[in-house]
This record gives C-alpha cells, sequence and structure tokens, in this order.
C-alpha cells in the first residue's frame, strides 16, 4: 500500500461500504435513478474521498475537518438508506446489515476526529498526531 489512507481501517471501511451500496442500488427502480440513487451513490462515494483527502499529511484541524465531511457524508448515506427501506426497495435484513455497517464506520470516524482533536490540545504546539 503505497498511501496513507489505504492503511487507514475507516477508509477501508468506507470502501466496503460503497461496494455494497452499489450493488444495491443496481436493484433500484429506474424512477430512483436522479434521485436517490443519485444522491446516494455521491454520498458514499464522498466517505472515502474524504478520508483519503484529509490524510494527505494535513494538519490535525484540516484532516478533523475532512473526517467531519466524511461523517456527514455517512449521514446521508444513513438517510437514504432509511428512505429506501420505508418505501420497500431494500429488504429489511438489507437495511440491517448496512445499517450496523454505517454504525461501525461513524463510531471509528468520530474516534478518529476526537483523537485528531485530542492532538490539538497537546501542550506541544504545531505537533501533528497523524493516525497510521
Amino acid at each position: 500500500m503505497a498511501f496513507k489512507f489505504e492503511k487507514l481501517e475507516v477508509w477501508q471501511l468506507a470502501v466496503d461500504l460503497a461496494d455494497e451500496i452499489y450493488l444495491l442500488i443496481e436493484a433500484l427502480p429506474d424512477t430512483e435513478k436522479f434521485n436517490l440513487t443519485s444522491q446516494i451513490q455521491r454520498a458514499v462515494t464522498s466517505v472515502s474521498l474524504n478520508i483519503a483527502e484529509g490524510s494527505t499529511g494535513q494538519t490535525d484541524p484540516e484532516q478533523a475537518r475532512f473526517i467531519g465531511y466524511a461523517h456527514r457524508s455517512l449521514m446521508e448515506v444513513v438517510a437514504c438508506l432509511i428512505l429506501m427501506k420505508k418505501r420497500a426497495y431494500i429488504s429489511t435484513e438489507l437495511f440491517e446489515k448496512l445499517y450496523q455497517d454505517s454504525e461501525k464506520l461513524s463510531a471509528k470516524l468520530l474516534a478518529m476526529k476526537k483523537y485528531l482533536k485530542k492532538g490539538l490540545q497537546s501542550n506541544e504546539p504545531g505537533k501533528s498526531y497523524e493516525i497510521e
């Protein structure tokens, strides 16, 4: 693995979730092509992209900001999943699995953001606390 973000568990989980969502949207009705399909596809892609972008030697505040963007995009994914379930586009079993995967990823993102913010409160100004 050549890039730092590839080693991050949160990035790997985000990519796995994106793969699952891409499979799901193939089965959505054509009437949702420009609505839910487009929205969840952009949101789930944004999660891993923001994690990757934030890991590129940014300062802790910058990295924390991108992790925040990733988390917000994940919340969009969850909201789309809820809408899909309400419209019976997704089985209860698949919804539960994707919801649990999202909860796990959310917890990891929030923990990473907290870790970065803790580094900001360090007595060592300018020190970067990068996640390996």
